[in-house]
């Protein structure tokens, strides 16, 4: 099967690097963390001790990381994975970026003589581990064909976007329609319980009628209709509230750019951004029903 190098391994990295090894991959994992890197060694793959080692033999760079700058250091970077890995590389960055960061990576990796595409998922960690993702990926329709094979090991829904970046204006877009719907559903269930319906009740009722959605059926925020989702366990987050920030900042930015209006868009940003403040960035994106609620300090 392909080598592949796998590199960030956090709360979604750990899980997708651990279905490339069961998907029948070689997995050579790095990431600052010991611990982390110790996780999916457990699991099979070979435990790299630096960027160099992971990708000296690889096939495919698949790469999970937190920001753009981080994507431009570890792939581009004085000691990144250019100066390391052979001509014709396949690059699968998989993080939330800018669409601007994931454009230029584009550009850095055809200079370098690497192939990239940018891949950022949805599903949350526990699609991650399930092996269960969506990728929206952007890059020529070769590079696409390339990618699609190891994708295969980590998601179930994969999406071939577009060009260079396309991959990146799928995700933000659709992370800020989940951002408004989840505050929309929270907004919901508190009015028909202040109304007299109970959260079980309004449920059967509206997850069959027109304001149905994802935010309600697979993640409802009312304890006890849905019990996977976050709002059983106390908003223990699957999706943090900061991730949707850092998200709806990225959708912001994008839209200031590109000249498109995203009123709700940006009235979702700063509820978001306004809980991180507060010190809950901690809390699941789905805990804004606490706030709804007036249940955490304003």
């Amino acid at each position: 099967m392909t080598k592949i190098a796998f590199i960030g391994l956090g709360n979604m990295g750990g899980g997708m690097c651990a279905n490339l090894v069961k998907a029948g991959h070689t997995v050579a994992a790095f990431d600052l963390s010991a611990e982390a890197v110790a996780a999916v060694a457990a699991k099979g793959a070979r435990a790299a001790t630096s960027i160099a080692d992971a990708v000296k033999d690889a096939d495919v760079v698949v790469s999970m990381l937190p920001a753009g700058k981080h994507v431009l250091n570890v792939y581009f970077g004085p000691d990144g994975v250019k100066h390391h890995a052979k001509r014709g590389t396949l690059l699968i960055d998989c993080s939330t970026i800018a669409v601007t960061d994931a454009r230029e990576a584009h550009i850095q990796a055809d200079l370098s003589g690497l192939i990239l595409v940018d891949a950022p998922v949805s599903g949350g960690v526990a699609a991650a581990e399930g092996g269960t993702l969506t990728f929206m990926v952007g890059g020529t329709g070769r590079a696409f064909e390339k990618a699609e094979q190891v994708l295969k090991g980590m998601g179930k829904n994969i999406f071939h976007a577009g060009g260079p970046g396309n991959g990146q204006a799928a995700k933000i877009a659709n992370n800020m329609l989940l951002g408004i719907s989840m505050i929309a559903t929270c907004e919901a269930f508190n009015l028909a319980e202040k109304l007299g319906l109970d959260a079980e009740t309004f449920y059967k009722i509206s997850s069959v009628s027109s304001g149905q959605c994802w935010s309600m059926t697979s993640y409802c925020p009312a304890p006890g209709p849905v019990p996977t989702s976050p709002a059983n366990r106390d908003y223990k987050p699957g999706f943090a509230v900061a991730m949707m920030a850092k998200d709806l900042h990225l959708a912001a930015d994008a839209a200031y750019a590109s000249g498109a209006e995203i009123r709700f868009g940006e009235q979702a940003e700063k509820i978001y951004q306004a809980l991180c403040d507060r010190g809950f960035a901690g809390l699941d994106f789905s805990g804004v029903m606490k706030d709804v609620k007036g249940e955490i300090p304003r």
